[in-house]
């Protein structure tokens, strides 16, 4: 039986493909992208060419079912998002459900994220940590979630845009002042940068440009206190 695989794909360094994830990518009849123009990059790369299907947030309803029908026809069909593992903060999980629900196996081959590659890096005491992802984008909706993770006590780990970075810092220094900030930035990228320190302390790197709001960011907030 044919079946989707879920492949991590390099967040940044492209040396981070694993092995199975290039076999896998060659054996598929067909790759469905996030982002065709991107996963193109890395398939060239790499040296592989393979039918592409743009599958993302805004044709989702219309990609399930081709792809249903490529795996009635015995054909293996691989899922790539942007960067990473997919199913993680992306469209990807919507797919994953309709394929299973549909009978058909989905097998993950893992590899790169940033979630993980930061928290390897971070140096978190304690045994859990919650993800959320990104944000509401601004206002008082976005501090009061803010407020209701960091009230749990574990660790929380984030996704931000460069040009939101700075004002998660003020919200920040509203909602949870004195938390200790670790952040990574172009995680496994040529200008990487992952910093540790209050929120005081990071939002003074911000401004004194030690920190610079370019290219994507991961966080984790905590209260410092060790379980």
């Amino acid at each position: 039986m044919a079946g989707l695989y879920v492949v991590a794909t390099p967040i940044g360094n492209l040396g981070d493909i694993t092995f199975r994830a290039v076999e896998v990518l060659k054996s598929c009849h067909t790759l469905a992208c996030e982002d065709t123009r991107h996963s193109r990059k890395l398939l060239t790369h790499l040296g592989i060419s393979r039918p592409l299907l743009a599958c993302h947030a805004n044709n989702m309803d219309r990609c399930t079912p081709r792809i249903l029908d490529l795996l009635r026809e015995d054909r293996d069909v691989a899922y790539l998002s942007d960067a990473g593992t997919p199913g993680v903060s992306d469209p990807g999980s919507a797919l994953v459900r309709g394929v299973r629900d549909a009978g058909f196996p989905v097998i993950p081959i893992p590899g790169p994220s940033a979630v993980t590659a930061l928290i390897s890096a971070g140096g978190i005491a304690g045994r859990g940590w919650y993800f959320e992802g990104f944000l509401p984008p601004k206002g008082q909706k976005r501090r009061t979630r803010l407020a209701e993770l960091l009230g749990r006590g574990d660790p929380v780990v984030l996704y931000e845009s460069p040009h939101r970075f700075k004002r998660l810092t003020e919200d920040l220094l509203e909602v949870a002042p004195g938390f200790h900030l670790v952040v990574g930035r172009e995680l496994t990228k040529i200008h990487e940068q992952i910093v540790t320190g209050t929120v005081e302390e990071i939002r003074l790197m911000v401004d004194n440009n030690t920190i610079l709001c370019r290219g994507e960011f991961v966080v984790v907030v905590w209260s410092g206190k060790c379980r």
